[in-house]
């Protein structure tokens, strides 16, 4: 899984998967060595992580779509997406449901990496930086293998939204309505389908 520890630096080193890697045959014939070459060059695309002021998210990617059309790249930086997931609060007995971000503070980007697409994104409004850079070559940025990118934007389609109830068995909380009100308890039960959360209290006569 992706692990990313955010600092307060500009660009940061992120361990991330290994990039996509294509692999010619140099000793087939001419005509099949060019149909790889076609291949190579429609699968050199690769995912990218970048790094974002936090908060800035979804700026960055109305940004960077935008740069994309105005500086005529599309061709080469295909799509900008903010990982999220639904979540549902439960908040005075009211459902309401949310888009949480899956990595705060960071934002993927299919692309073709070379000079022109590099500083596209890099010079976007919000960016610090790519994520999996190294000292010796901070242009050329680790992409993110095809499985984990996989994994992520399975996880976006078809996740079940996560129920957020704001309590936890054992935790302590202070009733705020009712024959109780004022009183301290302690959540013995949660019922997630039903919003509802069981609170003993202990009475002193």
């Amino acid at each position: 899984p992706l692990t990313t520890n955010p600092t307060d630096e500009a660009e940061r080193d992120v361990s991330l998967g290994a990039g996509m890697a294509a692999i010619v045959d140099e000793g087939a014939p001419e005509d099949a060595a060019a149909a790889d070459d076609d291949a190579v060059e429609a699968d050199d695309r690769a995912w990218y992580v970048v790094q974002t002021y936090s908060g800035y998210e979804n700026k960055v990617k109305t940004n960077l779509d935008q740069r994309v059309k105005s500086m005529d790249v599309q061709d080469r930086i295909f799509s900008v997406v903010v990982p999220t997931e639904d979540e549902i609060e439960i908040r005075d007995g009211q459902r309401r449901t949310v888009s949480k971000k899956l990595f705060p503070g960071y934002v993927f980007v299919q692309m073709r990496m070379d000079d022109d697409t590099w500083y596209v994104v890099r010079n976007t409004p919000g960016v610090t930086g790519f994520a999996g850079v190294t000292g010796d070559d901070r242009s050329r940025p680790t992409a993110l293998a095809d499985a984990e990118v996989n994994r992520i934007l399975r996880q976006m389609e078809v996740a079940q939204p996560r129920i957020n109830i704001g309590f936890k068995e054992g935790e302590q909380v202070r009733i705020t309505d009712g024959v109780f009100q004022d009183f301290v308890g302690t959540v013995d039960e949660i019922n997630l389908d039903k919003g509802k959360v069981r609170v003993m209290v202990t009475m002193f006569g």
